[in-house]
């Protein structure tokens, strides 16, 4: 797997320098090195812990459980308003990468700390169904049926997706186009 992970840094045309640095701390922390969703993951007894991300402005460091860990230094980050576990450190240079070693380091160890306990959710927002959803989950009980089925993080990406649209219209659309997955009851990105 290490030669996968070699190639993809040596593709890198923005961060190899960085993913580098990352990934030599990552290792001497004793984590598993993998390639995983053509990326380069870190895990420990086969939990993932790390996975290195490469975005326009940053090489980010992405903790699996990050929202679970104690973060004294104030460097993880959510990747966005949705997001509930995964949180992440932000690489914007070698010096970064350097200066930001031991605090990823101690991330780590705390992850691996973790173990196998069962993370304890945080209560989510409630939402309601934006309106073309809640249309079809009204006048169609079989797909009410299979909505609800779905899991509670299934549902709220379904509804997500579809309330992001400005216009009614092309809600509608949205939820005409996602109702045969949702009745087959699939998650967005399941196939």
């Amino acid at each position: 797997m290490t030669e996968q992970i070699d190639d993809y840094i040596a593709r890198s045309t923005q961060w190899p320098d960085e993913l580098q640095v990352v990934r030599q701390a990552l290792i001497s922390a004793g984590l598993t090195e993998e390639f995983k969703w053509r990326k380069p993951c870190y895990s420990y007894e086969g939990r993932n812990i790390v996975i290195l991300q490469e975005m326009k402005a940053f090489l980010a460091v992405m903790f699996f459980e990050g929202a679970r860990l104690d973060d004294p230094a104030g460097v993880l980050e959510a990747q966005g308003p949705n997001s509930q576990s995964a949180r992440r450190v932000c690489i914007r240079s070698v010096d970064d990468a350097s200066r930001l070693v031991p605090t990823i380091r101690t991330l780590v160890d705390s992850a691996i700390a973790l173990g196998d306990a069962p993370a304890v959710p945080k209560p989510t927002a409630a939402w309601t169904p934006v309106d073309a959803l809640q249309e079809r989950l009204d006048s169609d009980a079989t797909f009410r049926n299979a909505f609800t089925a779905l899991t509670p993080g299934r549902q709220r990406e379904y509804h997500l997706h579809i309330s992001s649209a400005k216009q009614l219209d092309t809600r509608r659309a949205r939820v005409e186009k996602l109702a045969p997955q949702i009745l087959a009851g699939k998650g967005m990105r399941d196939r």
